[in-house]
């Protein structure tokens, strides 16, 4: 697939852009000895590998997958502690982006193609029976303002089901997550970026025409969060492209498989419970990741979107820990849930605490 850089960052991309949010490391530190942040962070992705393991091991379109798996956790622990001792060693200093490709690839190397397919499968047919409910809540409330926030609050709530996190992981092993009680529970107001007064504004005023919509998680987060959002902007006469991975990485939803989705959440005339899907596209985003580096892209994504006035980036991946303070050519609104203590005091908020970052560019 040809990748591009994403045409509503301005250029120069080199000067104007960079993918990861947290610095790991400044100019000043020594190239040789790893940082704190980096060591942090390189702990943070050792913790995640005995819940990569265990499914690995459960893989059933895998020969000999419980070896295989424990060659996955032998290796990544090498790469993390060889980091550690060198922070230049595979191919220069760990970051956001380089963690999780490390681990992805060493997955895909080992013939693991989708070690989170059977839990992806199953939250998304929970899900699927629960949209129209989730759909009738919002279309009863009355005033838009009020909808807007139903809706965001929605996308926060669907944002939870994340097994990249690992104490998520084991709560959602434990006993699952509820999408209406997430919804009820999420942190107070103000949250710790929260731009909705500004947005909401913008939304009453009809003020875009287009926007593209870069997607995280399968199951509640793309069925019950995003898609009553992308509906809600299809209703207003907006034209709505949803951006999925090209490859499965953690359980994010894949472009074939929200393919798949809507196929089945649309009727026989193409309708999302009543209204018209012939502004709504969806594209192959080219990223095999759980975060995303818009300075490549699928040309396919980089065409359709280059008319879009609205950038919207869901999801701690792609919108918290990289992206967060990425500028584009026209507004952009970054959303998630921080599931990470390490982003929460980054960010000096809570933990599950929420991003809504609203950024306006005057026309």
């Amino acid at each position: 697939m040809e990748m591009v850089p994403f045409p509503l960052i301005p250029k120069p991309i080199e000067v104007n852009y960079r993918a990861c949010t947290i610095p790991y490391r400044f100019p000043c530190d020594n190239p040789k000895i790893a940082t704190s942040t980096e060591i942090s962070w390189i702990n943070v992705f050792a913790n995640s590998i005995p819940s990569f393991k265990k499914r690995a091991e459960s893989d059933t379109t895998v020969p000999d997958a419980p070896a295989r798996a424990q060659k996955f956790a032998e290796r990544y622990v090498g790469i993390l502690e060889d980091w550690k001792k060198d922070p230049e060693s595979h191919g220069g200093p760990p970051d956001g982006v380089s963690l999780g490709r490390a681990r992805e690839h060493l997955l895909r190397e080992l013939g693991f193609l989708d070690i989170f397919k059977k839990v992806k499968d199953e939250e998304n047919a929970k899900a699927i029976s629960l949209f129209p409910e989730v759909v009738s809540l919002s279309d009863a409330i009355e005033d838009e303002g009020e909808r807007l926030e139903n809706l965001v609050r929605g996308m926060f709530a669907g944002n939870i089901f994340d097994l990249g996190s690992a104490q998520l992981a084991e709560a959602f092993s434990r006993d699952g997550i509820s999408f209406l009680a997430s919804s009820q529970n999420l942190v107070p107001r103000p949250w710790v970026i929260d731009d909705l007064d500004s947005f909401q504004a913008n939304w009453i005023k009809n003020r875009w025409k287009k926007a593209v919509v870069f997607v995280d998680n399968s199951g509640a987060d793309i069925i019950l969060g995003i898609l009553p959002f992308a509906r809600e902007m299809l209703r207003r006469g907006m034209q709505v492209v949803l951006a999925a991975n090209d490859l499965p990485a953690i359980n994010d939803v894949t472009y074939t498989e929200l393919t798949e989705i809507l196929s089945q959440l649309k009727d026989d005339d193409g309708q999302l419970i009543g209204v018209n899907t012939s502004k709504l596209v969806i594209a192959n985003s080219g990223n095999d990741l759980a975060v995303i580096d818009l300075s490549r892209v699928s040309q396919e994504l980089a065409e359709i979107s280059s008319d879009a006035d609205l950038v919207i980036i869901e999801g701690m991946g792609r919108g918290i820990e990289t992206n967060l303070y990425a500028q584009f050519k026209c507004d952009s609104l970054k959303i998630g849930m921080v599931k990470h203590i390490e982003v929460a005091e980054f960010l000096g908020g809570r933990l599950y605490d929420c991003v809504f970052k609203y950024n306006e560019v005057q026309s």
